[in-house]
Protein backbone atom coordinates (compact mmCIF):
# COMPACT_ATOMS: atom_id res chain seq x y z
CA UNK A 1 0.00 0.00 0.00
CA UNK A 2 1.09 3.54 -0.75
CA UNK A 3 0.84 6.30 1.85
CA UNK A 4 1.12 9.97 0.91
CA UNK A 5 1.94 12.44 3.69
CA UNK A 6 1.08 15.90 2.37
CA UNK A 7 0.65 19.51 3.47
CA UNK A 8 3.91 19.07 5.37
CA UNK A 9 7.02 21.13 6.13
CA UNK A 10 9.87 18.88 5.05
CA UNK A 11 13.15 19.17 6.96
CA UNK A 12 16.18 17.47 5.45
CA UNK A 13 19.79 18.00 6.39
CA UNK A 14 20.22 20.61 3.70
CA UNK A 15 16.90 22.41 3.37
CA UNK A 16 13.40 23.20 4.62
CA UNK A 17 10.57 22.80 2.09
CA UNK A 18 7.10 24.11 2.82
CA UNK A 19 3.89 22.70 1.32
CA UNK A 20 5.53 19.38 0.64
CA UNK A 21 4.41 15.78 0.16
CA UNK A 22 6.19 12.47 0.69
CA UNK A 23 4.98 9.29 -0.98
CA UNK A 24 6.02 5.94 0.48
CA UNK A 25 5.35 2.40 -0.62
CA UNK A 26 5.95 -0.44 1.79
CA UNK A 27 9.44 0.17 3.20
CA UNK A 28 10.72 2.84 0.80
CA UNK A 29 10.30 6.51 -0.06
CA UNK A 30 9.31 6.62 -3.72
CA UNK A 31 8.72 10.34 -4.33
CA UNK A 32 8.96 13.81 -2.76
CA UNK A 33 7.13 16.75 -4.34
CA UNK A 34 5.38 20.04 -3.62
CA UNK A 35 1.70 20.54 -2.85
CA UNK A 36 0.95 21.93 -6.31
CA UNK A 37 2.21 18.74 -7.91
CA UNK A 38 0.31 16.73 -5.27
CA UNK A 39 -2.96 18.23 -6.52
CA UNK A 40 -2.13 17.26 -10.12
CA UNK A 41 -0.59 13.86 -9.50
CA UNK A 42 -2.37 10.64 -10.41
CA UNK A 43 -2.34 8.23 -7.48
CA UNK A 44 -3.23 4.57 -7.27
CA UNK A 45 -6.77 3.91 -6.02
CA UNK A 46 -5.50 2.23 -2.82
CA UNK A 47 -3.24 5.17 -1.83
CA UNK A 48 -3.85 6.41 1.71
CA UNK A 49 -3.58 10.19 2.26
CA UNK A 50 -2.45 11.78 5.53
CA UNK A 51 -2.79 15.58 5.88
CA UNK A 52 -0.03 16.78 8.24
CA UNK A 53 -1.50 20.30 8.45
CA UNK A 54 1.86 22.03 8.14
CA UNK A 55 3.71 19.90 10.71
CA UNK A 56 7.38 19.09 10.21
CA UNK A 57 8.33 15.80 8.58
CA UNK A 58 11.97 14.78 8.93
CA UNK A 59 14.15 11.70 8.54
CA UNK A 60 13.79 9.35 11.50
CA UNK A 61 16.15 10.13 14.36
CA UNK A 62 19.05 7.72 14.93
CA UNK A 63 20.58 7.34 18.39
CA UNK A 64 24.04 5.80 18.09
CA UNK A 65 24.86 5.95 21.82
CA UNK A 66 22.11 4.94 24.23
CA UNK A 67 22.13 2.68 27.31
CA UNK A 68 18.45 2.64 28.13
CA UNK A 69 15.10 4.36 28.53
CA UNK A 70 11.87 3.95 30.48
CA UNK A 71 13.32 1.59 33.06
CA UNK A 72 14.81 -0.78 30.47
CA UNK A 73 18.41 -0.93 29.37
CA UNK A 74 21.42 -2.83 28.16
CA UNK A 75 22.61 -3.37 31.75
CA UNK A 76 19.63 -5.71 32.25
CA UNK A 77 21.51 -8.18 30.03
CA UNK A 78 18.27 -9.47 28.49
CA UNK A 79 16.83 -9.33 24.96
CA UNK A 80 13.43 -8.49 26.46
CA UNK A 81 14.79 -5.25 27.90
CA UNK A 82 16.38 -4.27 24.57
CA UNK A 83 13.06 -4.92 22.84
CA UNK A 84 11.27 -2.72 25.38
CA UNK A 85 13.69 0.08 24.47
CA UNK A 86 12.69 -0.47 20.84
CA UNK A 87 9.01 -0.10 21.73
CA UNK A 88 9.50 3.10 23.75
CA UNK A 89 11.86 5.02 21.46
CA UNK A 90 9.36 5.87 18.64
CA UNK A 91 7.57 8.15 21.13
CA UNK A 92 10.67 10.35 20.93
CA UNK A 93 11.09 10.26 17.16
CA UNK A 94 13.74 7.53 17.13
CA UNK A 95 13.48 5.04 14.27
CA UNK A 96 16.89 3.34 14.67
CA UNK A 97 19.31 2.94 17.55
CA UNK A 98 22.57 1.30 18.57
CA UNK A 99 22.28 -0.18 22.09
CA UNK A 100 25.45 0.67 24.01
CA UNK A 101 27.23 -1.59 26.49
CA UNK A 102 29.57 -0.34 29.20
CA UNK A 103 32.83 -2.14 29.89
CA UNK A 104 32.20 -5.30 31.90
CA UNK A 105 34.02 -8.46 32.91
CA UNK A 106 34.28 -10.80 29.93
CA UNK A 107 31.36 -13.12 30.75
CA UNK A 108 29.05 -10.22 31.52
CA UNK A 109 30.09 -8.30 28.40
CA UNK A 110 29.45 -11.34 26.24
CA UNK A 111 26.06 -11.87 27.90
CA UNK A 112 25.13 -8.27 27.08
CA UNK A 113 26.25 -8.68 23.48
CA UNK A 114 24.27 -11.90 23.09
CA UNK A 115 21.16 -10.20 24.50
CA UNK A 116 21.38 -7.57 21.75
CA UNK A 117 21.91 -10.23 19.07
CA UNK A 118 18.86 -12.16 20.29
CA UNK A 119 16.74 -8.99 20.17
CA UNK A 120 17.75 -8.05 16.63
CA UNK A 121 15.08 -8.89 14.08
CA UNK A 122 12.30 -9.04 16.68
CA UNK A 123 11.75 -5.30 17.18
CA UNK A 124 8.24 -3.90 17.42
CA UNK A 125 9.46 -0.31 17.25
CA UNK A 126 12.80 1.34 16.55
CA UNK A 127 15.25 -0.79 14.61
CA UNK A 128 18.41 -2.13 16.23
CA UNK A 129 21.27 -1.41 13.84
CA UNK A 130 23.88 -3.32 15.82
CA UNK A 131 25.80 -2.68 19.01
CA UNK A 132 28.16 -0.04 20.43
CA UNK A 133 30.80 -1.23 22.89
CA UNK A 134 31.90 1.61 25.19
CA UNK A 135 35.07 -0.22 26.21
CA UNK A 136 36.69 -2.35 27.53
CA UNK A 137 39.91 -0.91 26.06
CA UNK A 138 39.67 2.51 27.71
CA UNK A 139 41.84 4.62 30.03
CA UNK A 140 41.79 4.01 33.80
CA UNK A 141 42.39 7.77 34.13
CA UNK A 142 39.16 8.71 32.34
CA UNK A 143 36.65 6.16 33.55
CA UNK A 144 33.68 8.38 34.36
CA UNK A 145 31.36 5.95 36.14
CA UNK A 146 32.77 2.88 34.47
CA UNK A 147 34.26 0.27 36.79
CA UNK A 148 38.07 -0.04 36.95
CA UNK A 149 37.60 -3.81 37.31
CA UNK A 150 35.77 -4.00 33.99
CA UNK A 151 38.36 -2.44 31.67
CA UNK A 152 41.28 -4.13 29.99
CA UNK A 153 44.63 -3.32 28.41
CA UNK A 154 44.64 -3.92 24.67
CA UNK A 155 44.42 -7.67 24.17
CA UNK A 156 44.21 -8.85 20.56
CA UNK A 157 43.09 -12.37 21.51
CA UNK A 158 40.30 -10.89 23.65
CA UNK A 159 39.31 -8.66 20.71
CA UNK A 160 39.11 -11.74 18.47
CA UNK A 161 36.68 -13.27 20.96
CA UNK A 162 34.63 -10.05 21.02
CA UNK A 163 34.48 -10.04 17.22
CA UNK A 164 33.39 -13.68 17.17
CA UNK A 165 30.61 -13.07 19.72
CA UNK A 166 29.46 -9.98 17.77
CA UNK A 167 28.86 -11.98 14.58
CA UNK A 168 29.43 -8.93 12.40
CA UNK A 169 27.02 -6.74 14.37
CA UNK A 170 29.47 -4.50 16.24
CA UNK A 171 28.86 -1.13 14.60
CA UNK A 172 31.08 1.10 16.75
CA UNK A 173 33.45 0.80 19.68
CA UNK A 174 34.87 3.39 22.06
CA UNK A 175 38.60 3.02 22.75
CA UNK A 176 41.44 5.03 24.27
CA UNK A 177 43.93 5.60 21.40
CA UNK A 178 46.90 6.02 23.75
CA UNK A 179 46.82 2.44 25.02
CA UNK A 180 49.76 0.23 24.05
CA UNK A 181 48.85 -2.03 21.14
CA UNK A 182 45.95 0.14 19.98
CA UNK A 183 47.24 0.48 16.41
CA UNK A 184 47.16 -3.29 15.92
CA UNK A 185 43.68 -3.46 17.42
CA UNK A 186 42.53 -0.59 15.19
CA UNK A 187 43.75 -2.34 12.06
CA UNK A 188 41.91 -5.48 13.15
CA UNK A 189 38.72 -3.45 13.55
CA UNK A 190 39.15 -1.75 10.18
CA UNK A 191 39.29 -5.21 8.62
CA UNK A 192 36.01 -6.08 10.40
CA UNK A 193 34.24 -2.83 9.46
CA UNK A 194 34.02 -1.70 13.09
CA UNK A 195 34.03 2.10 13.54
CA UNK A 196 36.37 3.12 16.35
CA UNK A 197 35.72 6.19 18.50
CA UNK A 198 38.17 7.97 20.80
CA UNK A 199 36.65 8.21 24.24
CA UNK A 200 37.30 7.65 27.92
CA UNK A 201 40.78 8.67 26.85
CA UNK A 202 43.69 10.65 28.22
CA UNK A 203 45.40 10.82 24.82
CA UNK A 204 47.80 13.59 23.95
CA UNK A 205 47.31 15.57 20.77
CA UNK A 206 50.16 13.66 19.11
CA UNK A 207 48.52 10.35 20.02
CA UNK A 208 45.24 11.56 18.54
CA UNK A 209 46.95 12.45 15.26
CA UNK A 210 48.57 9.00 15.21
CA UNK A 211 45.17 7.43 15.89
CA UNK A 212 43.72 9.21 12.90
CA UNK A 213 46.25 7.40 10.71
CA UNK A 214 44.74 4.13 11.95
CA UNK A 215 41.23 5.40 11.05
CA UNK A 216 40.05 6.26 14.55
CA UNK A 217 38.06 9.19 13.22
CA UNK A 218 35.08 9.63 15.57
CA UNK A 219 34.97 10.90 19.18
CA UNK A 220 32.63 9.75 21.96
CA UNK A 221 30.62 12.36 23.95
CA UNK A 222 32.93 15.32 23.22
CA UNK A 223 34.41 17.08 26.29
CA UNK A 224 33.31 14.33 28.66
CA UNK A 225 35.78 11.68 29.96
CA UNK A 226 38.71 12.86 27.86
CA UNK A 227 41.86 15.00 27.94
CA UNK A 228 40.98 18.69 27.83
CA UNK A 229 42.28 21.35 25.48
CA UNK A 230 45.51 23.07 26.62
CA UNK A 231 47.66 25.55 24.75
CA UNK A 232 50.72 23.30 25.06
CA UNK A 233 48.90 20.03 24.36
CA UNK A 234 45.47 20.28 22.72
CA UNK A 235 44.53 16.72 23.77
CA UNK A 236 41.46 14.90 22.48
CA UNK A 237 39.22 17.97 22.57
CA UNK A 238 41.75 20.13 20.75
CA UNK A 239 42.17 17.51 18.02
CA UNK A 240 38.44 17.68 17.30
CA UNK A 241 38.59 21.45 16.84
CA UNK A 242 41.82 21.44 14.85
CA UNK A 243 40.99 18.64 12.41
CA UNK A 244 37.81 19.14 10.37
CA UNK A 245 37.92 15.52 9.25
CA UNK A 246 37.33 14.24 12.80
CA UNK A 247 33.68 13.74 13.73
CA UNK A 248 32.25 13.78 17.25
CA UNK A 249 29.24 13.03 19.41
CA UNK A 250 27.56 15.72 21.49
CA UNK A 251 25.06 15.34 24.33
CA UNK A 252 22.90 18.45 23.90
CA UNK A 253 21.18 18.49 27.28
CA UNK A 254 22.71 21.83 28.33
CA UNK A 255 24.62 20.17 31.17
CA UNK A 256 27.17 17.81 29.64
CA UNK A 257 28.24 20.72 27.42
CA UNK A 258 27.46 24.39 28.03
CA UNK A 259 25.17 25.70 25.24
CA UNK A 260 27.65 28.46 24.38
CA UNK A 261 30.37 25.87 23.86
CA UNK A 262 28.00 24.01 21.53
CA UNK A 263 27.55 27.24 19.56
CA UNK A 264 31.33 27.64 19.43
CA UNK A 265 31.71 24.06 18.22
CA UNK A 266 29.41 24.71 15.26
CA UNK A 267 31.39 27.83 14.36
CA UNK A 268 34.56 25.71 14.18
CA UNK A 269 33.30 22.36 12.94
CA UNK A 270 31.62 21.30 9.69
CA UNK A 271 28.00 20.50 10.54
CA UNK A 272 28.23 17.08 8.92
CA UNK A 273 30.87 16.02 11.47
CA UNK A 274 28.66 16.50 14.54
CA UNK A 275 26.37 13.69 15.77
CA UNK A 276 23.68 14.25 18.36
CA UNK A 277 23.42 11.37 20.86
CA UNK A 278 21.59 10.95 24.13
CA UNK A 279 23.89 8.64 26.14
CA UNK A 280 20.59 8.09 27.96
CA UNK A 281 20.49 5.72 30.91
CA UNK A 282 17.93 3.09 31.86
CA UNK A 283 15.90 5.38 34.21
CA UNK A 284 15.36 8.07 31.53
CA UNK A 285 11.62 8.92 31.59
CA UNK A 286 11.12 6.32 34.32
CA UNK A 287 8.86 7.22 37.22
CA UNK A 288 10.26 5.47 40.28
CA UNK A 289 11.42 6.47 43.74
CA UNK A 290 14.80 4.76 43.44
CA UNK A 291 16.62 4.88 40.10
CA UNK A 292 19.42 2.54 39.06
CA UNK A 293 21.84 2.43 36.14
CA UNK A 294 24.65 -0.06 35.55
CA UNK A 295 23.99 -1.57 38.97
CA UNK A 296 24.35 1.69 40.93
CA UNK A 297 21.79 4.08 42.36
CA UNK A 298 21.55 7.42 40.56
CA UNK A 299 19.47 10.55 40.94
CA UNK A 300 18.26 13.11 38.43
CA UNK A 301 19.48 16.70 38.53
CA UNK A 302 19.53 17.90 34.89
CA UNK A 303 21.37 14.66 34.15
CA UNK A 304 21.89 11.45 36.12
CA UNK A 305 24.46 11.57 38.91
CA UNK A 306 25.79 8.62 40.88
CA UNK A 307 24.29 8.86 44.33
CA UNK A 308 27.42 7.68 46.15
CA UNK A 309 29.74 10.46 44.91
CA UNK A 310 27.78 12.81 42.58
CA UNK A 311 29.83 11.82 39.52
CA UNK A 312 27.94 12.30 36.22
CA UNK A 313 26.58 8.91 35.20
CA UNK A 314 24.80 9.80 31.96
CA UNK A 315 22.00 11.84 30.50
CA UNK A 316 18.22 11.82 30.72
CA UNK A 317 17.94 13.27 27.22
CA UNK A 318 15.78 12.10 24.33
CA UNK A 319 16.71 12.70 20.71
CA UNK A 320 13.77 15.02 19.99
CA UNK A 321 14.65 17.06 23.10
CA UNK A 322 18.23 17.31 21.84
CA UNK A 323 17.04 18.61 18.47
CA UNK A 324 14.79 21.13 20.22
CA UNK A 325 17.70 22.31 22.40
CA UNK A 326 20.01 22.80 19.42
CA UNK A 327 17.38 24.91 17.67
CA UNK A 328 16.81 26.97 20.84
CA UNK A 329 20.57 27.60 20.94
CA UNK A 330 20.50 29.10 17.45
CA UNK A 331 21.18 26.20 15.09
CA UNK A 332 18.92 26.19 12.01
CA UNK A 333 16.33 23.44 12.28
CA UNK A 334 17.56 21.64 9.17
CA UNK A 335 21.07 21.42 10.66
CA UNK A 336 19.77 20.30 14.05
CA UNK A 337 17.83 17.51 12.33
CA UNK A 338 20.90 16.64 10.26
CA UNK A 339 22.96 15.97 13.41
CA UNK A 340 20.30 13.48 14.52
CA UNK A 341 19.59 11.72 11.23
CA UNK A 342 21.83 12.07 8.18
CA UNK A 343 25.09 12.50 10.12
CA UNK A 344 24.79 9.37 12.28
CA UNK A 345 23.57 7.38 9.26
CA UNK A 346 26.51 8.55 7.17
CA UNK A 347 29.21 8.09 9.82
CA UNK A 348 27.87 4.68 10.89
CA UNK A 349 27.65 3.59 7.22
CA UNK A 350 23.87 3.17 7.17
CA UNK A 351 23.47 4.47 3.62
CA UNK A 352 19.76 3.59 3.40
CA UNK A 353 18.83 5.94 6.27
CA UNK A 354 18.99 9.61 7.18
CA UNK A 355 17.37 11.46 4.26
CA UNK A 356 13.93 11.98 2.79
CA UNK A 357 14.65 11.12 -0.82
CA UNK A 358 13.55 8.45 -3.30
CA UNK A 359 15.17 5.10 -2.57
CA UNK A 360 15.76 5.70 1.13
CA UNK A 361 13.96 3.65 3.78
CA UNK A 362 10.62 5.05 4.89
CA UNK A 363 11.84 5.95 8.38
CA UNK A 364 10.35 9.33 9.25
CA UNK A 365 9.28 11.49 12.17
CA UNK A 366 6.47 14.07 12.24
CA UNK A 367 6.56 16.76 14.93
CA UNK A 368 4.94 20.13 15.57
CA UNK A 369 6.51 23.55 16.11
CA UNK A 370 6.92 22.74 19.81
CA UNK A 371 8.86 19.55 18.92
CA UNK A 372 6.09 17.30 20.12
CA UNK A 373 6.30 14.01 18.20
CA UNK A 374 3.00 13.37 16.40
CA UNK A 375 3.90 10.32 14.33
CA UNK A 376 6.91 8.10 13.81
CA UNK A 377 7.14 6.01 10.67
CA UNK A 378 9.43 2.96 10.71
CA UNK A 379 9.78 0.94 7.50
CA UNK A 380 6.44 2.35 6.41
CA UNK A 381 4.63 1.46 9.66
CA UNK A 382 3.04 4.47 11.38
CA UNK A 383 3.36 4.84 15.16
CA UNK A 384 1.37 7.33 17.22
CA UNK A 385 2.23 7.70 20.91
CA UNK A 386 4.36 4.59 20.55
CA UNK A 387 1.50 2.48 19.13
CA UNK A 388 1.65 1.07 15.60
CA UNK A 389 -1.51 2.10 13.74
Amino acid sequence: MEICFHNATLVNGYSVMHDCAVLIKQYKIIDVFNEARFKQKQFKPETKFVDLKGAYIAPGLIDTHIHGIGGFGTDDMSPESILKMSEILPQYGVTSFIPTLYSAPKEKLFKGMISILKAMGHEKGARILGMHLEGPFISPERLGVQSPDAISPVDLEYMKEIIAIGQGNIINMTVAPELKGMRELALMCVDQGIILQSGHSNATYKQMVEAMQARIMHVTHLFNAMSRIHHRDPGVVGAVFIHPELSCEIIADGFHINPDIVKFLFKCKPVDKVVLVTDALKPTKQKAKHLFANGEEVYLDKCFLRKSDDVIAGSALTMIEGVKNLVSWGLPIEQAVQTASYNPANIMKQEHLGLIAPGYDADLVVFDKNFKVLKTIIKGNVFEKGICK
